[in-house]
This record gives C-alpha cells, sequence and structure tokens, in this order.
C-alpha cells in the first residue's frame, strides 16, 4: 500500500501488576469518581467525547467499557456495539458511525469501532480490497475533521494473546449465562490470528497521529487493562498528576462542621469543595473538619 502515514503510537506500561481483588476494587472506585467528575465537566461545557475499544474477540472490551460507565450518568453516554451492517452500510462505512457519534454533553464508548475495516473485515473477507484500501487512506483524514471541530477522541487497541483468548473462549463455552458471547465467527477468525495479526500492525502503524494516536494495552489480566484504560482517561481530560495506587478507599466518609451544624456521610469530592469553601469564609477557623477514622461510626467501607 502507497502514501500511508501514520506517526504516533502510543504504548502503555501498565502500574497495576499483579495487583489483588482488594486493591483492584479500591483502586477502581477511586478512577471512577474521577470519570464521574470528568462526564459532569463534559455535560457542563457541551463536549463532545469518542473513546474507541478495538481488539480481537475476547480481548475484554465490553467489560472493560462496563467498568468505565458503572457509576457514569445514564443520561449523558451510551455504548454502541453494531452487529453486521447491511450492504448500504457497507458501502457507506463513515456514515455508518457518523450518526452515532456525540451530541454535545456526551460520551460515546465503541464497542469495536469503523476500525472494523482495518481488522477483522479484511481477515474474513467481508469487504473488497477496494474497500479497505480507501478505509486506510481516508481514515485519518475524516477522524482529523472530527478533531478540529471539537470532537474529543482516544482509540485504545486491546492487546490478547492466543492462550488467554482460547482460556475466555472456553470460559464462555462452559458458563450458561456466557454461552451467547461465543459466536461461530469467532471460531474461524481465531483460525485466522496471523492474517488478523497482519492487519492490526498495518493499522497501528498507518492509521495513527499525533493528533489521533493508537494507545496499545496488554489485556491479558482483566484488572490491569481496565485500570489503565480508565487512568489514561483520568489523566487525558482530568487530573494528569493523578497518582495511582494510594491506597485511598473513596468509599469513606467525612463531616463536616460549619457554624455548628455538621454535614455527615459526604464523599471526598464533597468534603474537598466544602472545606476549600470554610477556608475562603472562614479565615479565623470557626468552621471544624473531621477526617475519617476507621474506628468512627462516620466512616463507611
Amino acid at each position: 500500500m502507497k502514501k500511508l502515514t501514520g506517526k504516533k503510537v502510543i504504548k502503555i506500561e501498565a502500574p497495576y501488576i499483579g495487583i489483588n481483588l482488594k486493591d483492584y476494587n479500591i483502586e477502581k472506585r477511586r478512577i471512577q469518581l474521577e470519570l464521574l467528575t470528568i462526564q459532569q465537566k463534559v455535560v457542563k461545557k457541551g463536549q463532545r467525547v469518542c473513546i474507541c475499544f478495538d481488539g480481537r474477540d475476547a480481548a475484554g472490551k465490553g467489560s472493560t467499557i462496563l467498568r468505565h460507565t458503572q457509576n457514569l450518568m445514564p443520561k449523558y453516554y451510551k455504548i454502541v456495539d453494531l452487529g453486521i451492517p447491511t450492504k448500504k452500510e457497507s458501502k457507506y462505512w463513515f456514515h455508518r458511525y457518523e450518526r452515532l457519534l456525540p451530541r454535545e454533553g456526551e460520551i460515546v464508548f465503541f464497542d469495536r469501532s469503523w476500525y472494523n475495516r482495518a481488522l477483522i473485515e479484511p481477515t474474513m473477507g467481508y469487504c473488497s480490497k477496494s474497500q479497505y484500501e480507501y478505509f486506510m487512506h481516508k481514515v485519518l483524514e475524516w477522524e482529523h475533521n472530527l478533531i478540529d471541530n471539537g470532537l474529543k477522541l482516544i482509540k485504545f487497541y486491546l492487546s490478547v494473546d492466543p492462550e488467554h483468548q482460547l482460556y475466555r473462549f472456553q470460559e464462555r463455552l462452559s458458563d450458561p449465562l456466557k454461552f451467547w458471547k461465543f459466536s461461530e465467527n469467532d471460531f474461524h477468525a481465531r483460525k485466522k490470528w496471523e492474517t488478523f495479526t497482519k492487519y492490526k500492525e498495518q493499522m497501528v502503524t498507518h492509521t495513527a497521529s499525533k493528533k489521533s494516536p493508537w494507545i496499545l494495552i496488554d489485556s491479558n489480566s482483566r484488572r490491569e487493562s481496565r485500570l489503565t484504560t480508565m487512568l489514561y482517561i483520568a489523566r487525558f481530560f482530568g487530573n494528569k498528576k493523578f497518582v495511582p495506587l494510594t491506597g485511598q478507599d473513596v468509599s469513606e466518609t467525612y463531616t463536616v462542621e460549619v457554624n455548628g451544624v455538621s454535614f455527615r456521610g459526604l464523599n471526598k469530592l464533597q468534603m474537598s469543595v466544602l472545606s476549600e469553601l470554610i477556608d475562603k469564609d472562614n479565615p479565623k477557623g470557626d468552621a471544624k473538619l473531621e477526617l475519617p477514622d476507621p474506628l468512627k461510626s462516620n466512616v463507611s467501607k
């Protein structure tokens, strides 16, 4: 292929290697609070945010998105998981996704994005060579136009190795609540592992730019990949200095007393806002602030 000029690929080293379940749950709640704060800013400022999750079958895309949206305000986000395209959708590929992009004040999560045309479609022969090459030549220009018009875009590629994929397939087939996740197409796609790898490498190399980079995530560990993607979003849209693994449990509650009136059961974000107002409006220190203590009744875990 000619005239393909990818420039920006980011591979993240997760800070969560070997994290245990207790620390995972504490860290997940910390970052989910950060994501909720980000969503509130998106709504308030009327921003449009699009987060794409691409990868092989059983790479953990759906379950990762679920953890991102677990505590978000449902009215202001949506998850897009498209099925087999119609002939018209296959012909007008970009239009298929344009109608599903976020409105003002909305976050959209794509469980597989328009990059299906760069991955599974050519691997399985679902599109023609000319359709594939047209997509590869046009996609960055299309994304850049969207970004220039205000869209905030993140592209994650979740990478899973053959052994972990097989284990997850077996897990699905043996679980009566998950068997529906496995399809005959998953089986056939697995047999074309190397072909898919070739298309994946071309996609990552040629459809990334400084303005629209690919973020590569090792998803062999579900806990690590979920937290790593959430951490990236938290830093990208919110606090760039967000420190992972502080051990702080945000399920703890706080009490603030202002002029003899107690405000109980506050979370950390609420406590921070109130304490900042107290400092500003009470220079003489008339208000009292109680920090959480695991032996006090005002702390719930």
